[in-house]
């Protein structure tokens, strides 16, 4: 059985057992989540598709930890008129486990 659920604007694709990387949530490890905004169900040949949501359906998650992604550096360089920009990025995230789909 998969899911498509949405988090902070961005939809994800879970199983149970999976481990899933979702924006920060400043959520205790060990704590559960339940996200009822389930785009869709598929479960074998059986696809469920809400509009935009699935009523009564929700995603069990665990949270597991925060922390922080790898830096992602942008260089910016113009030839010939001294011109440089140097940027870093580092994506806060919270890690979840799969537990359920209902």
């Amino acid at each position: 059985m998969q899911a498509i659920f949405e988090n902070g604007g961005k939809q994800y694709r879970a199983q149970v057992g999976d481990i899933l990387l979702l924006d920060k949530l400043s959520l205790e490890p060990k704590s559960k989540l339940d996200v009822e905004n389930v785009l869709a169900i598929v479960d074998g040949d059986n696809i469920e598709v809400g509009t935009p949501y699935l009523s009564g359906k929700k995603v069990a998650l665990e949270v597991i930890n925060e922390g922080r992604g790898r830096k992602v550096i942008t260089f910016k360089k113009r030839r010939r008129k001294d011109s440089k920009t140097k940027r870093g990025f580092r994506r806060d995230f919270t890690r979840v486990k799969v537990v359920g789909i209902s």
